[in-house]
């Protein structure tokens, strides 16, 4: 199995990225863990080790921390290992809560802290190693359970790799009743090291900027532009499905990798999705390309709805958008019922297409509610 650093050097090699001296020191603190990991034996009878330390690693957006996180899962020497998004961690153990309480709580009394247990065995069981990408937390009822679950966790020896933009003492802050999460992050403190990924350069704005983000007409050089942005943007990562949950209900992602979405107008506008499947992926992703975006008129009247959904939820999110339309956003819905509504949608991906957009921050968790109208 190629260790992290080989596949990092392997990455500059083939001009996928360039060379970072912050990220290399991060890469060889990876490559000493998964070394760590290999002389693990969590599941011997005899001879059974403690889980190696494992690490926090944060830092602004766009310098690499889920592209290393990524090298690091693909190198580990382990059979029992997940990588997972935290938001979509975090809505599977509400939901095993859910569905335990009503399973359980009635028959035997069973309380929270025994639920959430149970919770941790089930992970426990499943994976040895648990690498987290974008550690936030913005949601109360994530803040009020995450103590116990991770307490149970290390418990149960298994060891956790992280990546957050946010220093751990500033996880939470100004949450309600926030004093009773800071235990968990003297807890994250004590188990994990914390590690600064603070390279000079925002790399996934210079990727952004680096060619337009609309490509108009349809047509082969489009196509190639969009390969091209997505090859740019995910920097050589291997694309793979992942399963979001809107309410309880599947959305299916085909492709994403390195935080980017790609999808076709048809994927997301042709289907009956909505404003919660939109802001659940504008929550989970920071980047979107778009495919296939056709002209937009009263005979497309329902699509183009979802489409004016869509831009609406990535907006507010400050999610970027490379795209390619049949034409310019202004000439996108030219005339019929719809055409004045779409007036802001067009004028929104005008802006989305600035420098200024493409340089701001992706939105906190907060900014979902209410947002689409």
């Amino acid at each position: 199995m190629t260790s992290v650093l080989a596949a990092y050097r392997e990455r500059l090699s083939a001009g996928d990225l360039a060379p970072d001296a912050a990220q290399e020191a991060v890469a060889t603190r990876l490559d000493g863990l998964a070394e760590d990991i290999a002389r693990w034996r969590p599941d011997a009878w005899l001879g059974k080790t403690a889980p190696p330390r494992g690490l926090y690693i944060w830092g602004p957006v766009g310098r690499g921390k889920s592209m290393l996180l990524d090298l690091f899962f693909e190198a580990a020497p382990v059979k029992k290992k997940r990588r997972v998004h935290f938001h979509e961690f975090m809505l599977a153990r509400h939901a095993f809560l859910r569905e335990a309480r009503a399973r359980f709580s009635k028959e035997s009394g069973a309380g929270q802290d025994q639920l959430i247990a149970e919770a941790a065995k089930q992970v426990a069981s499943e994976a040895r190693l648990l690498c987290f990408d974008e550690i936030q937390v913005t949601d109360i009822a994530d803040a009020m359970i995450l103590g116990r679950l991770f307490e149970r966790l290390f418990a149960d020896d298994v060891a956790i790799v992280a990546t957050s933009n946010r220093v751990p003492d500033d996880l939470y802050k100004n949450g309600l009743n926030r004093q009773l999460f800071v235990p968990f992050i003297g807890m994250l403190k004590a188990k994990l090291d914390v590690v600064e990924l603070a390279g000079p350069h925002d790399y996934r704005l210079r990727q952004l900027m680096a060619a337009p983000v609309w490509y108009a007409p349809l047509g082969p050089a489009a196509d190639e532009r969009m390969d091209q942005a997505w090859r740019r943007l995910t920097a050589g990562a291997t694309p793979h499905a992942v399963t979001l949950d809107v309410s309880g209900r599947a959305l299916v992602v085909e492709r994403q990798a390195a935080g980017v979405a790609r999808f076709t107008f048809e994927d997301l506008c042709a289907r009956p999705l909505g404003a919660a499947d939109y802001l659940e992926i504008a929550e989970r992703f920071h980047t979107v390309l778009l495919e296939q975006i056709p002209e937009l008129s009263p005979s497309n009247r329902e699509e183009a709805a979802r489409f004016r959904t869509l831009i609406d939820a990535l907006y507010e999110a400050k999610v970027k958008l490379v795209a390619s339309a049949e034409a310019e956003p202004v000439a996108l819905y030219p005339e019929g019922d719809q055409s004045f509504e779409f007036e802001r949608t067009a004028s929104r991906l005008m802006e989305m297409r600035s420098e200024t957009y493409l340089a701001l921050p992706r939105r906190d968790a907060e900014w979902k509610q209410g947002v689409v109208d």
